[in-house]
């Protein structure tokens, strides 16, 4: 019995260390900071137009966990969509609606306000928005990422 509980504590200790180094990998040789008015935004492709991105570390197209921020417009939505891993999503200025379910309906959401987050699990369909003002939440999630759109004529990839 104690042989197995030292064998599964290495086998903690050796995961732990390798998610630890992979973590090291990703990160700056030195520290950076990111401020949501300074950082370089790219439009982002793979949401409807007028999203954009900056990618703080990791690499969404690469396995492994990344983050980054995304910024959306006013009165801005994103369809019903699934993804194949989960996401933590954290409102870092503006308000942000999630829905669930294949029909988007921002009465059946909630309003998160800032410093609000959610956690989706992987393959649950949902849908956000955005009100009146801009908004900018962090999105920390596995990849590689990829969204998934119910009704594929929604996927500005393939307009």
């Amino acid at each position: 019995m104690r042989m197995y509980l030292i064998a599964l504590m290495l086998i903690f200790f050796e995961d732990s260390a390798l998610a630890q180094d992979k973590i090291d990998r990703m990160s700056a040789v030195t520290m950076e900071s990111f401020i949501p008015d300074t950082v370089k935004w790219n439009d982002e492709p793979i949401l409807p137009n007028g999203a954009k991105s900056v990618i703080l570390v990791g690499d969404p197209s690469k396995a492994g966990v990344f983050i980054a921020l995304l910024k959306f417009p006013s009165n801005y939505p994103i369809p019903p969509h699934i993804h194949p891993f989960t996401e933590v999503i954290t409102v870092l200025r503006g308000k942000l609606g999630n829905g669930m379910g294949k029909t988007f309906d921002t009465k059946k959401g909630e309003m998160l306000n800032v410093g609000s987050s959610f956690v989706l699990p992987a393959g649950h369909t949902h849908y956000v928005w955005t009100t009146d003002e801009e908004t900018i939440v962090e999105l920390i999630a596995t990849g590689p990422w990829d969204i998934i759109y119910t009704n594929p004529t929604d996927d500005p990839r393939k307009k």
